[in-house]
């Protein structure tokens, strides 16, 4: 029966520090790989998104306009979620749920 391996998750520092050692180019990939016990293609996967995403650390108006964005998202579900917990608070009423009669007048609770 072969043995299977399990991925190892990996934290966003661990994958930080074995990225900016990459990208410092004292060592070989394969130094690294033997070193970490990793393969060398995901190292280079590791520093390609360091590079590509070393940018945004500085772009403060990207981060200010992604933050304002999720604050809108978020007032907007809490509305929704407040409208949909008096929509069932009201649909829960004795009055409501009994609605009216053909008199025009509303029923009783419990009839």
């Amino acid at each position: 029966m072969a043995k299977t391996r399990t991925r190892t998750p990996h934290s966003a520092s661990f994958k930080a520090k074995v990225a900016l050692e990459a990208l410092k180019e004292d060592k070989t990939l394969a130094e690294l790989s033997q070193a970490y016990k990793l393969q060398s293609t995901q190292i280079s996967a590791w520093k390609a998104l360091l590079k590509d995403g070393a940018a945004s650390v500085f772009d403060k108006q990207s981060l200010l306009k992604e933050r304002q964005e999720q604050s809108e998202r978020e007032q907007e579900l809490y509305a929704r979620i407040g409208q949909l917990q008096m929509e069932l608070e009201w649909g829960s009423s004795p009055v409501y749920a009994c609605g009216e009669q053909s008199n025009g007048t509303l029923c009783e609770a419990g009839r």
